[in-house]
C-alpha cells in the first residue's frame, strides 16, 4: 500500500526541516538539566503550550495570581493539558475517541447544549477525513514524526471538526503526536509558543495547507518544523531558568 504521505517529503526544503526540528529536540533532550530533571521541564512546556494555544484561540494567555482561572477559554486548554498524558496510549490506537475527550475539556464552559461536546460536526463525520486522519495516526504511515505531527494539527485546523475549541483540540493533537511518534517522547518542545508569537504567518500558512497546493502544503511543514526548533530553544530556557 502506498504511504500517502511519502510525496511530502519530496517537497523542496522539507527533509533537511525534519532533520533540523529532530535535531534540535535531541539536543534539548541532551541539556544537563533534562537528563535527570526533564519532569520540571515538561511540567513547565505543558503549562506554556496550554497557555499560548488558548491565546491563539482568543483565551487570556496569563493564568491569574492565586491559580483561579475564570477565562473558559484557558481554563479548558489548561484542561487538556492535564489530559494528554493519561490519553497517550488510547491516542496510539484509538485517535477518534481522544479527540472527542479532549473537545469535552476544552469546551465544556464553551457550550451550553451537552450534546454539542465530544461529537463532529455532521459535515465533517460525512467527509470521512477524520476516519483518514486517524488511519494514519495509528501507524498507515512510516512518515517521520515532524511530518505526522504537522498533517494532524493542520488538518485538524483546516476541517474544524466541533463548534468550538478547534485551535485547542488541533495543537494538543499535534503535541500528543510529538510525543507518540518519539519525536518528543519528554515532551519538553513548546512549538505553540512559536505559533503564538507568529500568528499571522501561521494562519497564513494555514490558508496554504488548507488550499491543498504543493507550495502551501510545504510552507505549512516548514513552519510546523521551525516552530519545533524554536520549541526546543524555548524548553532550553526553562531548563536553565530551573537551574537544572
Amino acid at each position: 500500500m502506498t504511504d500517502p504521505l511519502s510525496p511530502l517529503l519530496e517537497l523542496p526544503g522539507v527533509p533537511d526541516a525534519v532533520r533540523a526540528a529532530r535535531e534540535a529536540v535531541d539536543d534539548v533532550h541532551q541539556h544537563p538539566g533534562n537528563r535527570r530533571g526533564w519532569p520540571t521541564t515538561a511540567a513547565e512546556a505543558s503549562v506554556r503550550a496550554a497557555r499560548a494555544s488558548a491565546a491563539l484561540d482568543g483565551g487570556a494567555p496569563d493564568i491569574p495570581e492565586g491559580g483561579e482561572v475564570a477565562d473558559p477559554v484557558l481554563a479548558g486548554s489548561l484542561r487538556v493539558a492535564d489530559a494528554l498524558g493519561p490519553q497517550l496510549s488510547t491516542w496510539q490506537r484509538a485517535p477518534l475517541q481522544v479527540l472527542a475527550r479532549l473537545h469535552v475539556l476544552a469546551a465544556s464552559d464553551l457550550i451550553e447544549d451537552p450534546d454539542e461536546l465530544g461529537r463532529p460536526r455532521e459535515k465533517v463525520a460525512r467527509s470521512r477525513r477524520l476516519d483518514l486522519l486517524a488511519r494514519l495516526v495509528v501507524g498507515e504511515t512510516a512518515a517521520p514524526g515532524p511530518v505526522l505531527t504537522a498533517v494532524v494539527h493542520g488538518e485538524l485546523l483546516s476541517l474544524r471538526p466541533f463548534s468550538t475549541a478547534n485551535g485547542v483540540v488541533a495543537r494538543a493533537a499535534a503535541r500528543m503526536t510529538m510525543i507518540a511518534t518519539g519525536l518528543d517522547a519528554k515532551g519538553l518542545s513548546v512549538p505553540e509558543v512559536a505559533f503564538f508569537r507568529q500568528q499571522q504567518r501561521y494562519a497564513e500558512a494555514l490558508a496554504g495547507f488548507s488550499s491543498g497546493e504543493q507550495d502551501g502544503v510545504r510552507d505549512w511543514l516548514l513552519l510546523c518544523c521551525e516552530a519545533v526548533q524554536a520549541g526546543a530553544r524555548e524548553a532550553g530556557g526553562i531548563a536553565d531558568a530551573a537551574g537544572q
